[in-house]
Formats: C-alpha cells, sequence, structure tokens
C-alpha cells in the first residue's frame, strides 16, 4: 500500500468501515471532528516544537521519531476523512478547487521565491 496506489476514496472508506465497526458515527458531528482535528494536529506540532530545522532533519533519519511523525499524520488525515464524510464535501474536488484559485493568487511570476500572502505580491 502506498500513495501510488490507494485513492482518497478507497481511505475514506477505509475510515469509515473503522467508525462503523465501533459505531461510533453518533460521535462524529462536524464540531467534533474539527476540535479533534485541531487536538491531533497539536500533536503534530509538539513533534517540532522548540526544534530548528537541522535538529528536526536529525530526528527523522531515525525510524521512532518518523513513526512518530507519521502515526500523527495519519491521525490528521483520519480524521480530515471523516470530516470531509460528516460535511459531505469531495476532498478532491475542493483540493483541485483550491489549488486554482491559489494559482491565480500566486501568479509564478510574482510569486516565486517569495513568502508573501497575495494582497504583498507587487
Amino acid at each position: 500500500m502506498s500513495d501510488e496506489t490507494e485513492t482518497i476514496a478507497a481511505l475514506r472508506a477505509r475510515a469509515l468501515r473503522f467508525r462503523d465497526e465501533r459505531s461510533w458515527r453518533s460521535f462524529h458531528k462536524p464540531k467534533d471532528l474539527v476540535l479533534a482535528l485541531t487536538a491531533e494536529v497539536g500533536e503534530l506540532c509538539e513533534l517540532v516544537l522548540w526544534k530548528d530545522h537541522d535538529e528536526i532533519a536529525a530526528e527523522l533519519r531515525d525510524e521512532p521519531a518518523r513513526r512518530r511523525f507519521a502515526d500523527e499524520l495519519a491521525d490528521v488525515q483520519n480524521l480530515l476523512l471523516l470530516l470531509a464524510d460528516a460535511l459531505e464535501l469531495d476532498l478532491s474536488d475542493a483540493f483541485v478547487r483550491k489549488l486554482a484559485e491559489n494559482a491565480a493568487k500566486y501568479p509564478v511570476a510574482k510569486a516565486s521565491g517569495r513568502a508573501r500572502k497575495y494582497t504583498e505580491l507587487d
């Protein structure tokens, strides 16, 4: 299994099956999923808090640390898939649409190599 072979639909189906086997759907209201997603992103943030780029890069050469990052990313992805389901949103459609909007806001000629908000690109 890899990013190259799994679709978002297949991952979403796995997340929903896991949820439904445990009868957790009633707990997965959008507000609660957003808060849970925020908590999981916080756990991901903890992995990098107070560390510089070199320290994080060194940690990522260590397999247990890589696993912690992967686990937190997986928790975030799981909740994102569940939230998309609860809101009846298509993640692929939303992603492609938003990327097109961002391309218009951040044209290559103005944004390349610049970490500025689109309103500051002159």
